[in-house]
C-alpha cells in the first residue's frame, strides 16, 4: 500500500501521548468481518466522516464507516482544538484573484458557518466539549508582519493593549483579535459524533483498514480485514492519512504535512502572571511554519507547531527538542514547567492550497473531502455535512464552486515531501524577518 510518510507517522507510537486521550474512555469497536451492503460506504471516522454519515443517516441512507483504527484516531482526535476560521492555505488575493470576489465572499461566509455547525452539533448533543475562548488571536512575529496586519485590519492592538489583555510573549510586536471560534477537546468532540452516529444506525468498525477499492458491478466494493462492503456510493474522508491508491487517482494530488503539539503541567496564577499570559484566547502567529497556543481549562498551557519532515524515533525526539526550545524563548518564564504531554500527527495539503469537496471526476459514485490545510475542526466537519447531503441527492450548498475543482497532481508528485523539504527551508528563512 502506497502511503507518503515513513510507516512509523501511522503507529500508536507518535500519538501515544496525546493529552485529549487522558479525557475519555477508549472503547472498543467492532472489526469488518463478512459481507456487507449499504447505500454509501466511508473511508475514515474523523470530523469528515462522522458528520457526512450522520446527514446521510438522516437523510434514510445506510452507512458503514470503515476506520483504521478506532474513530478520532487520527487527526481529528489529536489537533490543537482550535474551532476557528480556515481551511485554506491560499492568501484571500489569491482566491480573489484565481476564482472572483464573489468566491471569496462565499468562503468567508463558510468558514463563520463552519464555526456555527461545530457549535450546533455541540449544543445539540449535549456534549461536554470543554468549550471555552472567545475566539482567536493572530499575533505578528515581526514588524514587516506587523505593518502587513495594520494594513489588512483596522482594529491593530500593540504590545502594551495585548499585555493589558494578559497577551504576551517574546517577539510578538502586535496582533488582531478575531471574535469568532472557541476552542474545544477535540477527542470528546468526536467521540460525541461517532455516538450520535450510531444512534441513527450508521454501522462504525475500528481495526478496519481498507486494503482494497473497486467496481463491483455497477457498484463499489471497499474490502477491509475478512470482510467487504458493498455500496452505492464511497467516500474518501482520510486527509493526511490517505493512500496514494485508494483510489489510483488519489496519487499525487495531496501532501501530508507533520504537526507537533505539546501541553503542559498546570500553570498556576503566578506562574501564568509572571510571564503575561492569562488569556485563554486560541492564538497563533504569523510564521509560514506557524506556532499555535492557548491556555486550556484547566491552566495547562498548549503549544504547537509545524515542521517535521520524517518520522522515525530519532526523528520525533529531534521535533520534539526543537518544540521545546521554540516554546521557551516565546515564553521564557516558563522554562521550568515541563511538558506533560508530546505527540504529532499530519495534516493534510493540497496543490492549490483550498480543499477539495466533491465528486471524482470520470467515477460514478465516488467522493472525497480533504485538504484543511491545519484547521479542519470547524471546515472538516462543515465539509463532511455539505457533501453528505450532497450524496444524499441534495444541491451542493454552503461551500463556493472552486472547492469542488479536482486538484492537480503535484510537481514531481512522487518526490513531493522532497519538494516540501526545499519549501520548509525557505520558510524558515522567510519566518526570520
Amino acid at each position: 500500500m502506497s502511503r507518503v510518510f515513513e510507516d512509523y507517522a501511522y503507529t500508536d507510537a507518535v500519538r501515544n501521548g496525546c493529552y485529549w486521550d487522558t479525557s475519555v474512555k477508549q472503547r472498543s469497536w467492532p472489526v469488518l468481518r463478512g459481507t456487507h451492503q449499504a447505500d454509501v460506504v466511508i473511508l475514515g471516522a474523523g470530523f469528515v466522516g462522522l458528520n457526512a454519515a450522520i446527514e446521510l443517516a438522516q437523510g434514510g441512507a445506510s452507512v458503514v464507516v470503515l476506520e483504521a483504527e478506532w474513530p478520532g484516531w487520527g487527526a481529528s482526535g489529536r489537533n490543537g482544538g482550535f474551532c476557528c476560521m480556515g481551511g485554506a492555505k491560499a492568501e484571500d488575493s489569491t482566491i480573489s484573484q484565481h476564482y472572483g470576489e464573489t468566491a471569496l465572499q462565499e468562503w468567508d461566509a463558510a468558514q463563520v458557518a463552519a464555526i456555527d455547525l461545530v457549535g450546533r452539533r455541540i449544543a445539540d448533543l449535549a456534549l461536554d466539549v470543554e468549550r471555552h475562548s472567545d475566539g482567536e488571536i493572530i499575533l505578528a512575529h515581526s514588524a514587516r508582519s506587523m505593518a502587513r496586519l495594520a494594513k489588512a485590519h483596522q482594529n491593530v492592538l500593540g504590545p502594551e493593549e495585548l499585555c493589558s489583555r494578559g497577551i504576551r510573549a517574546s517577539g510578538i510586536h502586535g496582533g488582531v483579535h478575531t471574535p469568532v471560534g472557541f476552542g474545544l477537546n477535540p477527542r470528546r468532540y468526536a467521540e460525541g459524533l461517532a455516538a450520535h452516529a450510531e444512534t441513527l444506525g450508521v454501522s462504525i468498525y475500528g481495526q478496519s483498514p481498507v486494503t482494497q477499492l473497486k467496481r463491483s458491478g455497477l457498484n463499489w466494493r471497499a474490502a477491509a480485514n475478512d470482510g467487504w462492503v458493498e455500496a452505492d456510493k464511497v467516500l474518501i474522508a482520510s486527509n493526511g492519512y490517505s493512500r496514494d491508491n485508494l483510489p489510483d487517482w488519489l496519487a499525487g494530488r495531496y501532501l501530508p504535512a507533520q504537526s507537533s503539539v505539546m501541553v503542559t503541567r498546570p500553570l498556576t496564577r503566578a506562574e501564568q502572571e509572571a510571564q503575561g499570559w492569562t488569556s485563554d484566547l486560541m492564538a497563533y502567529d504569523t510564521r509560514t511554519l506557524l506556532h499555535y497556543f492557548r491556555r486550556l481549562p484547566d491552566d495547562r498551557f498548549l503549544f504547537g507547531m509545524r515542521g517535521g519532515l520524517t518520522s522515525s524515533p530519532r526523528a520525533e525526539e529531534a521535533v520534539q527538542r526543537r518544540m521545546r526550545q521554540h516554546f521557551d524563548r516565546m515564553f521564557p518564564a516558563w522554562k521550568h514547567v515541563e511538558a506533560t504531554h508530546m505527540w504529532s500527527g499530519l495534516v493534510c495539503l493540497m496543490p492549490s492550497l483550498v480543499p477539495f469537496v466533491g465528486a471524482l471526476p470520470d467515477t460514478t459514485g465516488l467522493y472525497a473531502a480533504m485538504g484543511w490545510h491545519g484547521n479542519g475542526v470547524a471546515m472538516g466537519s462543515y465539509a463532511g455535512a455539505v457533501i453528505g447531503k450532497q450524496m444524499a441527492g441534495q444541491p451542493f450548498e454552503g461551500l463556493p464552486d472552486f472547492v469542488q475543482y479536482p486538484p492537480r497532481q503535484f510537481p514531481l508528485s512522487k518526490h513531493r515531501r522532497t519538494l516540501l523539504r526545499l519549501a520548509y527551508l525557505g520558510y524558515a528563512v522567510k519566518d526570520l524577518f
